[in-house]
């Protein structure tokens, strides 16, 4: 039987998104035709980690350590989202830029300093994600290469918050596969020749 995904659409996050806060599930096993939404982190479930533009980089990794997880939820003043950070971003080549062409040292880099802010943050609407499958979120991923996806609803005022959080790593353990995240690049068919297995 052959299978055809299609990436989901994607907007931009907008300006003073909020987050929805939890209670927490342990992840059922899945498969490419599940729906989404199982694979999803709901923030009405399980809180989310955040940490604010000012903190430092070191803080943000402990932060991750700690609490195991590859994602940390940028908060401002206000408490609406004003951007994420990554352990990629924490461990990739943005923080040693930093360091040769600004002079500083590395414990002197603020998470404001590498997040992706929240104007580049290509969001999933909650409505396309209760529709698809768990194929469609693992095809998003890939196409547009990254790890992580949010996904967003609309509070009682109308305002736009993030409600989700897809996480690749997340997404293989409950397929029972094991993909290395830093090798993105992997095709779908190569996922789908490891559930065959």
């Amino acid at each position: 039987m052959e299978r055809s995904f299609s990436p989901l659409e994607s907007t931009l996050l907008e300006p003073g998104a909020g987050y929805v806060t939890p209670a927490h599930v342990l992840p059922a096993r899945v498969r490419l035709e599940s729906p989404a939404i199982e694979v999803m982190t709901d923030l009405r479930m399980v809180a989310p980690v955040v940490i604010e533009p000012h903190e430092t980089i070191d803080t943000a990794n402990t932060r991750m350590i700690v609490n195991r997880v590859r994602l940390l939820l940028v908060i401002g003043i206000q408490g609406g989202v004003v951007g994420l950070i990554t352990a990629t971003d924490l461990l990739g080549e943005k923080p040693m830029q930093l360091v040769r062409h600004h002079g500083v040292t590395h414990g002197e880099i603020l998470v404001k300093d590498i997040m992706t802010p929240q104007a580049n943050l290509e969001v999933l609407s909650l409505a396309d994600v209760l529709a698809a499958r768990v194929g469609h979120v693992v095809e998003t991923l890939y196409a547009r290469g990254r790890q992580h996806a949010l996904a967003v609803d609309a509070d009682e005022d109308g305002r736009q918050r993030v409600r989700g959080i897809f996480s690749l790593t997340q997404i293989a353990r409950q397929l029972g596969i094991q993909i290395q995240t830093q090798e993105i690049a992997r095709t779908f068919s190569e996922i789908e020749a490891l559930l065959a297995r």
